[in-house]
Parts: structure tokens; sequence; C-alpha cells
């Protein structure tokens, strides 16, 4: 369970260290930031993000599921607010490192298999 986890935080790093050389307005300081932003990511990702899908679930069945990409980002953006090295400036940011960090999440998802196999 905790091997899972620290392969899961690897693979959010090396998304959140993807989105930060692709897209502009976001990126870290240092190393450091980086492992912290992309172990607190998992962390918000556990505890806040499902009770905020479950308050913005009308808004995503209007968007047919888009609005995702927002709360998304709402994540990220709270990551970069927790943490002093780690920064996102804007909506679009914020989005477009969704969208690289959730594809880096997928394929890493894919190389761990699912648990219940």
């Amino acid at each position: 369970m905790l091997a899972r986890f620290v392969v899961r935080a690897i693979f959010a790093a090396l998304g959140l260290w993807v989105a930060a050389a692709l897209v502009p307005g976001m990126g870290f300081t240092n190393l450091g930031s980086l492992i912290a932003a992309a172990v607190l990511l998992g962390v918000v990702n556990a505890i806040v993000r499902p009770v905020v899908f479950v308050l913005t679930l009308p808004l995503t069945v209007m968007t047919l599921g888009l609005f995702l990409l927002v709360v998304n980002a709402a994540m990220i953006g709270l990551v970069a607010t927790l943490l002093g090295g780690f920064y996102v400036h804007g909506l679009i940011p914020g989005v477009l490192g969704a969208i690289v960090t959730g594809v880096t999440s997928w394929i890493g998802g894919m190389v761990l298999g699912d648990a219940r196999r």
C-alpha cells in the first residue's frame, strides 16, 4: 500500500515536472518543493477533491465532465497556495497543468495496473 503511494507520488512529481517545463506560468523553485507538491497533491486529491467533486456535480454534468478540468486546476492551485516553492499563475496554466498531470497519472496507473486483480 505504501509502495503504491510512493510510486503514484513519483508519477505525480514527474507530471508536475513535465507540466512546469511545458506550461508557462507554472513552475517550482527546487526539487524539494516539487516532491512536496507531488505528495501534497496526492493528499489534497484524496481529501479535498471528493468534497469539491460532490459540490460541483450538477455543473460537471451540465458541462459533460469538462468542469472536472477546472476542479483539477483548483486542486493544483490549492497546492500552489499552500507551498511556497511551487507556483501557478492563473486559471489557464492551472488547466493546462491539470491536463498534463492527468495524462501522466493515467500512464502511471496503466504501469501500476489494477490493485483489485
